[in-house]
């Protein structure tokens, strides 16, 4: 009869499955925190255009800067529009009892919805054949508690194809 109630471990299993050959290092995803003056709901006004070194023989400055600035105009367009509704919100919001705020939250959720649109295109026409992920991630800041949105391009690992002699 079986032993229902025995613990196994599953790490030593795996381990032994898959030959050193066959793993391979990923570098850490480059991170691209917001630099613009005003922040609403985590989300700044432009992002770093500033070329980070970890992408050096990767992807030209031209192409990444193009990337950055498409995103900057996209958040130049939408943030301006939740500024002026979240002044309103906050206004109304002891009449309302906070419900003035629900605009503002939509419409940031649109801005980060249009964000990711652009970014899974721009991944579809670019990086993904240059072995880059692009995506918008919320993260810790560094000097607080707060959580923020950033710009995050991540490395795809290579799948090494395995042939049998």
């Amino acid at each position: 009869m079986a032993d229902f109630d025995a613990i196994y471990e599953e790490g030593e299993e795996n381990e032994e499955q898959i030959p050193d050959s066959f793993v391979s290092l990923v570098p850490d995803p480059i991170v691209i925190r917001g630099a613009g003056n005003m922040t609403i709901f985590g989300l700044s006004n432009r992002f770093e255009c500033d070329f980070p070194n970890g992408l050096v023989s990767r992807v030209a400055p031209e192409e990444y800067k193009a990337t950055i600035m498409r995103a900057n105009s996209v958040l130049k367009k939408t943030l301006p529009v939740n500024v002026k509704w979240l002044f309103c919100g906050c206004v109304c919001c002891c009449c309302t009892l906070g419900c003035s705020l629900w605009p503002v939250i939509c419409l940031s959720k649109r801005t980060q919805h249009s964000i990711n649109k652009l970014l899974e295109w721009e991944n579809s026409r670019l990086y993904h054949k240059l072995g880059l992920h692009w995506r918008l991630t919320k993260q810790r800041c560094d000097s607080s508690s707060m959580m923020e949105y950033v710009l995050q391009v991540e490395f795809i690992p290579k799948i090494p194809i395995y042939k049998p002699d």
